[in-house]
């Protein structure tokens, strides 16, 4: 009975993770970062159509941390990687508050932005 209980407790404390993984990259970014990140701009944080191949702070008329302008980082699939692993540490600055420990999302999220959205 109490090895029930427990296996019972593990299923139901990883489900919300496994969920979470069944989610397509649009699905994900429309969860973790549109209401920041709007396709159109105006949003707290710059639009993301077209960022993967950009130079970080590149955005016209976005109003970026000094940190991101001087990174001098152009997004590349492994620098949104470990970007959205850690945006504090990638960036130390950065007004990013989000990140994605899950590398199964980042990596979908990734592939979404990657489509240019």
């Amino acid at each position: 009975m109490k090895t029930a209980w427990i296996i019972g407790l593990l299923v139901l404390a990883s489900a919300p993770r496994v969920l979470a993984q069944t989610q397509s990259g649009s699905e994900l970014f429309e969860d973790r970062c549109s209401g920041c990140h709007a396709p159109a701009g105006g949003g707290q944080g710059p639009s993301l159509a077209g960022v993967v191949g950009r130079k970080a702070g590149a955005v016209a008329g976005f109003d970026y941390t000094a940190a991101m302008k001087a990174s001098g980082i152009v997004w590349t699939s492994a620098n949104l990687d470990q970007f959205l692993a850690d945006p504090a540490k990638t960036i130390p600055g950065t007004a990013m508050p989000v990140h994605l420990a899950d590398p199964a999302q980042r990596a979908a999220v990734i592939s979404y932005l990657a489509t240019g959205r």
